[in-house]
């Protein structure tokens, strides 16, 4: 593997398989000009993916990583860059939120449209030239490439759904973002998995970065994985400690997953 650790908006580890990671929301570098403008609940960052870096770091030797740096308060990087809902009659958050999770502002002075295009161009567009480029790249090496997002969020957000979230959910974009088998392979896997629960295409089923390279029949498969914070964390409420206990039991499951997708014998 290479990793090109420049100091921007983009981290890429290039690995030789056909799978990339993509990490939109595991960063939380916020430009010290854009921090000034958020409020102190917005300072608090609660939105973050907390550790999905760290729980996925080394599990498959040969996948290549797109991280982002910055954190989704900037700019959303798994969000129609045109700012569509992604969730049409639903509560969700924008291309840069204006609320957090909870529905509660998050911003002292919220960016205008011009100081969203300036953030789009800087930060989004960026993040998404790299996985273009890495995608294409693995797609050249093995014939086809699989898009693997990596999310977390908290178990129990009642501004964004009832109840308490399952352990796995899985987002195919209803089945059309990769080959069918791919999706029934990751949640044959996850369904198998003492003391843990699971749903395909649920509350989340895969956001923009899911939906606009998922193009199976061109061999660019993508699928998300929203994990619920429950299974890594200590608690989910700051300061959002990584649980080791937890993450032992998890990353096998995590493992297993991701050998199945860069094997390819869910290919037809």
């Amino acid at each position: 593997m290479t990793r090109d650790d420049q100091s921007g908006p983009v981290t890429v580890t290039r690995g030789d398989g056909p799978v990339v990671l993509g990490l939109p929301h595991s960063g939380t570098h916020v430009p010290a000009g854009i921090r000034a403008k958020l409020n102190a609940r917005g300072l608090v960052l609660s939105d973050t993916d907390w550790h999905v870096d760290r729980l996925y770091d080394g599990l498959l030797p040969g996948a290549t990583t797109v991280a982002a740096t910055f954190h989704r308060y900037v700019i959303d990087a798994n969000r129609p860059p045109d700012g569509a809902s992604l969730y049409p009659g639903q509560n969700t958050t924008g291309l840069v939120p204006l609320t957090d999770f909870d529905g509660e502002n998050i911003w002292l002075d919220a960016p205008d449209a011009a100081e969203i295009e300036r953030r789009r161009l800087a930060f989004h567009a960026p993040y998404h030239a790299a996985l273009e480029a890495e995608l294409r790249r693995v797609h050249a090496i093995h014939g086809f490439a699989v898009l693997y997002d990596c999310h977390s969020i908290r178990s129990n957000i009642p501004f964004l759904f009832d109840g308490t979230l399952p352990d796995f959910n899985i987002g195919t974009v209803e089945g059309t973002s990769c080959a069918p088998g791919l999706g029934e392979a990751v949640a044959g896997i996850c369904r198998a998995a003492a003391g843990y629960s699971t749903v395909v295409n649920g509350r989340f089923k895969g956001g923009w970065t899911t939906r606009h390279y998922g193009r199976p029949a061109e061999g660019y498969h993508a699928i998300q994985m929203e994990l619920a914070q429950a299974t890594h964390l200590e608690t989910e409420l700051p300061p959002y400690a990584y649980s080791l206990t937890k993450a032992a039991r998890l990353r096998p499951v995590l493992t297993s997953i991701l050998e199945t997708v860069a094997s390819g014998t869910w290919r037809t």
